[in-house]
């Protein structure tokens, strides 16, 4: 569900109070975690983590106008979301990241059951959640090393062969992706007419 409040303190105030608590604890262990110069907001309706402009100018490459997403955290209708960008930095089809690995590793030894799609991890409880693995996995990711991914996989994005799709985009990424690509037709179609 997105979110029309301004500030993170509106969104948790608009929450009902057993999600409201889950995700207040959740967002403690973030930020006691967090490394220094990434900045909290709400960004796509939820309550975010990103590289600020003033870190990193170039901004998100989907709309550099927006700052680099790095987490968000929401409640969603039928469940909650962590949303974790770094976790598949660096991934495959074939292989895991190191983090990634990591991440499933300790998830497991934890006892509880992972929900997670490329990025998201999904919960309905407090409870279903190992938090020391969320506040290691945070601890994990610096901003230094998050950048390096970003920009390596955007290396590798310029330099794919051409009539080779890109990875679809998925979470906040896929309305930016989806608006870009509108905006590429619309550009095309205006070229096309004008000759």
């Amino acid at each position: 569900m997105i979110s029309k409040a301004a500030t993170v303190k509106e969104y948790l105030a608009s929450l009902p109070t057993d999600r409201r608590d889950a995700l207040e604890k959740v967002r403690a262990v973030i930020l006691k975690n967090l490394d220094k110069g990434f900045q909290e907001g709400m960004n796509y309706g939820m309550m975010g983590w990103s590289v600020p402009h003033s870190v990193y100018p170039a901004g998100y490459h989907c709309d550099p106008k927006q700052p680099l997403p790095f987490a968000g955290l929401a409640s969603q209708k039928q469940h909650m979301s962590l949303y974790m960008m770094g976790m598949y930095m660096g991934t495959d089809a074939k292989t895991d990241s190191p983090l990634l690995a990591w991440f499933k590793d300790a998830w497991a030894k934890s006892g509880k059951k992972l929900d997670m799609g490329k990025a998201c991890i999904r919960f309905k409880k407090l409870d279903d959640i190992p938090l020391d693995v969320i506040g290691e996995a945070f601890k994990r990711q610096t901003l230094k090393k998050y950048l390096e991914h970003y920009e390596s996989a955007l290396s590798a994005n310029a330099s794919r062969p051409k009539g080779r799709p890109a990875p679809k985009a998925k979470g906040p990424a896929k309305g930016a992706a989806k608006t870009q690509a509108t905006s590429a037709k619309a550009a095309k179609k205006k070229s096309s007419a004008k000759k």
